[in-house]
């Protein structure tokens, strides 16, 4: 089960399950920009054998929630929101900023929060709060007004807390492609948004790709990876844990280590053997480690190169010098540095985003943060002065491209007194 790997392989593996589904998906899409409201009651019986009163959960039920969910639970969530609102709020990128670039000429940045956005939480039998707390606190952070998210029936009343407590104001009991695709095109229930956000399955990601011309979107964020670099200092029990951690999430999950030090690829190994004994999740965690595995390289600098053609969602470095290997990494999603930085800190409750590109996504995208619930206008504020500063640049470039017209508004304001 634990075995060495072909990165090349690997990474191609991570992204075949998309091309997979998307005639499926795409089909799913078209049903929903038809039919509305009645396909999502229609596929949710199909997809989670559930019939549907309605889509929209109830502030009763809100309620009921804070009323099911334990005490200490409740509050472990409060502080995390607390942490990762923190966090985030570190990253809030000014309103608007000026500043004089030469005489008569100031040069500018107004950043615009989203007015509307959407959430995906996965869901059904299963509860994921820390995903609500991910996607919706940025966006609030941002300033986002209205924040909706839909999430697969039934819906645990854990999800709900989260949900409020992240500050959702509209939640949908409704999951899959489908719930991506009323997000973006809208139905009768569910208004459209501008954005959406949230990591999920193969045809949740799918769908997110194939509706970006209707709504932007994060970036794709399927099951979930871990990568590790380690030397021959790292502790094979605490490897073999963030591994078993990750794993755990999806059987479509995936972990590599690469490692200068092949002794300790067969130590994970054993450790990995003796924690699963006894894992509660055993059988979805040996089903992600099928899709796992370990490389051995020469030195440092060879695991750093590999890693960046990966391009992990996680990145946990287990070296002498974590610090030094740090600053040549260029490609992942997170990054986990030295023995006590379990990943799990940052799934939950460290304050930075577990909503992260997967696949080698990160290779181009950012995880999710402030920014992503932002738009930016450029300004300009240019007085006769500033005009006389640049009128002649604009004027000749614009004649140049034979752009008569641009040329004329310049000068007819360099003319008039």
């Amino acid at each position: 089960m634990w075995r060495a790997l072909d990165i090349e392989e690997w990474i191609a593996e991570r992204r075949s399950g998309i091309d997979a589904v998307k005639t499926t998906v795409q089909e799913i899409i078209e049903r929903v920009g038809q039919d509305g409201d009645r396909a999502l009651y229609d596929l949710t019986k199909q997809f989670d054998r559930i019939d549907l009163d309605d889509l929209r959960v109830s502030e009763d039920e809100i309620g009921a929630a804070y009323e099911s969910v334990d005490s200490r639970l409740a509050e472990s969530l409060v502080e995390a929101e607390a942490r990762i609102s923190r966090f985030h709020e570190l990253s809030e990128p000014r309103g608007m900023w000026l500043k004089q670039t030469e005489p008569g000429i100031v040069l500018g940045v107004k950043t615009t929060p989203l007015r509307r956005i959407g959430c995906y939480v996965p869901g059904g039998r299963a509860s994921y709060p820390s995903t609500a707390l991910m996607t919706a606190v940025p966006a609030r952070v941002a300033g986002v007004r209205q924040i909706c998210c839909c999430t697969p029936p039934p819906i645990q009343p854990l999800t709900l807390l989260a949900l409020d407590i992240a500050g959702v104001s509209e939640i949908y009991r409704v999951g899959g492609a489908q719930a991506i695709a009323a997000m973006a095109l809208g139905t009768e229930t569910i208004d459209p948004v501008q954005k959406i956000v949230g990591p999920g399955n193969v045809y949740v990601t799918a769908a997110k790709m194939l509706l970006r011309e209707h709504a932007e979107i994060d970036f794709p964020a399927g099951p979930s990876e871990i990568g590790v670099i380690a030397d021959e200092t790292a502790n094979p029990r605490f490897i073999a844990a963030d591994i078993l951690a990750q794993a755990e999430h999806d059987p479509h999950a995936a972990c590599i280590l690469i490692t200068t030090h092949a002794p300790l690829a067969d130590r994970v190994g054993v450790e990995i053997a003796r924690l699963l004994a006894d894992a509660p999740r055993k059988e979805i965690i040996e089903k992600a480690l099928v899709h796992s595995g370990f490389v051995v390289v020469p030195d440092i600098d060879s695991a750093v190169l590999a890693m960046d053609l990966i391009a992990p969602e996680h990145l946990s470095l287990q070296v002498k010098d974590p610090l030094a290997v740090l600053q040549e990494v260029s490609n992942a999603g997170s990054i986990f540095v030295g023995p006590y930085a379990a990943v799990a800190c940052g799934d939950y409750a460290s304050g930075t985003n577990h909503v992260l590109p997967t696949a080698g996504y990160a290779r181009q995208y950012t995880g999710l943060d402030v920014g992503h619930f932002c738009k930016r206008s450029t300004v300009q504020i240019i007085s006769r002065e500033g005009l006389e500063e640049i009128g002649d640049i604009v004027e000749t470039i614009a004649s140049a491209e034979g752009h008569d017209a641009h040329a004329r508004s310049v000068r007819i304001r360099r003319e008039t007194e």
